[in-house]
């Protein structure tokens, strides 16, 4: 990992050190490792002494991860589509702002504007490829980790109060950590390095309660996301000839679901199963566009089809991006046909030569 040397590391300790206010942002609909990372670095923060810190979230979190906010007190997460004057006056005050799990500002949505106006320095914690280092004073940025969790892991162990034993983290902090990573990796099963499980281990010598964590994230969802997942596999499932499979849910399935923000997470994964498939997509409407999930077995590019035909991107086996209505496609009816198309050139034309 390069960006972790003793110049990084040190110059990161010194703007913390150095500064009385500071913000940790991450992206727009934040989910596990968003969370964990942030709610760590927030009892990191609050381990070295400081007492003005605070969270800033463009999009509220799913309830799911709320226990992660477990020991923060409720003033100290904005949500700026809930307060805008609030966290935009938190970013313009701060004096160090530290970027989580996103690589450049637009990933924050909302929040894009108040970032680059800001004289705050800022530090940059991602995994994601492509960072925008020149927007960050300093940059910690690999992506052959599991996780923006994992990664400020490992930066975090290179303090001088850790000094590699992370039985010294607060265990708030070690659990928000472990959290990150499971829930980036879907619980171990894809993006794992070596050094995934090493931290895995330390973090579990170092007390923290995995069982917990799990209950907390996979024992809590409601009865009507159980029949949508279904609803979804046995029903809306297409698998195309090519290995393809897809599920495109329309704002009318989701409202007769509640589906509510993070009650899909991990249901792209679930065709991925199937011996035959090579690729998943889950696509879900709004407003004015179709969010895309994109997930891939090994030996197919879920980031580079996210980048050539969903205006998006990520890691190799785990992508995301839109649709525009009416830019790429006019209606949700059309969405099927589309990636029908796409991904039948993608895997023919570019996947097979690359």
């Amino acid at each position: 990992m390069q960006d972790i040397n003793c110049g990084n590391i040190t110059g990161f300790a010194s703007l913390i050190s150095r500064s009385e206010r500071i913000a940790i942002v991450t992206h727009m609909r934040p989910d596990g490792d968003a969370m964990g990372s942030s709610t760590a670095m927030y009892h990191f923060l609050s381990m070295l002494g400081k007492k003005n810190h605070r969270i800033i979230i463009p999009d509220p979190f799913p309830s799911y991860l709320d226990f992660l906010t477990s020991g923060i007190p409720s003033g100290a997460i904005s949500a700026h589509s809930g307060d805008r004057t609030g966290a935009e006056e938190a970013l313009a005050g701060s004096d160090l702002i530290i970027c989580l799990d996103f690589n450049a500002f637009h990933r924050t949505d909302t929040l894009a504007d108040a970032l680059a106006s800001s004289r705050a320095d800022k530090v940059l914690i991602d995994h994601h490829i492509g960072p925008d280092r020149d927007c960050f004073a300093v940059s910690f940025s690999e992506t052959e980790v599991s996780s923006a969790s994992e990664l400020l892991y490992h930066i975090i162990m290179e303090f001088p109060q850790i000094s590699g034993d992370a039985s010294r983290l607060p265990l708030s902090c070690a659990a928000s950590l472990m959290t990150g990573m499971t829930t980036d990796t879907n619980n171990f099963a894809n993006s794992v390095y070596p050094s995934t499980l090493a931290m895995a281990s330390a973090l579990l010598a170092a007390g923290v309660d995995r069982d917990k964590i799990l209950s907390e994230l996979y024992n809590r969802h409601t009865e009507s996301r159980l029949r949508l997942m279904g609803h979804m596999m046995k029903d809306l499932m297409v698998i195309t000839e090519d290995g393809v499979a897809y599920i495109v849910l329309d704002s009318k399935t989701m409202q007769e679901y509640d589906v509510r923000e993070g009650d899909t997470e991990g249901f792209v994964n679930m065709p991925l199963s199937i011996e035959k498939v090579r690729m998943s997509l889950l696509l879900k409407e709004e407003e004015d566009r179709i969010r895309v999930s994109i997930r891939s077995k090994k030996g197919t590019s879920a980031n580079r089809c996210a980048r050539m035909f969903f205006n998006g991107g990520g890691h190799e086996n785990a992508a995301g991006g839109r649709l525009n209505k009416p830019g790429d496609i006019a209606s949700i009816e059309e969405a099927a046909g589309y990636i029908e198309k796409h991904t039948h050139i993608y895997l023919t034309e570019h996947e097979d030569n690359e």
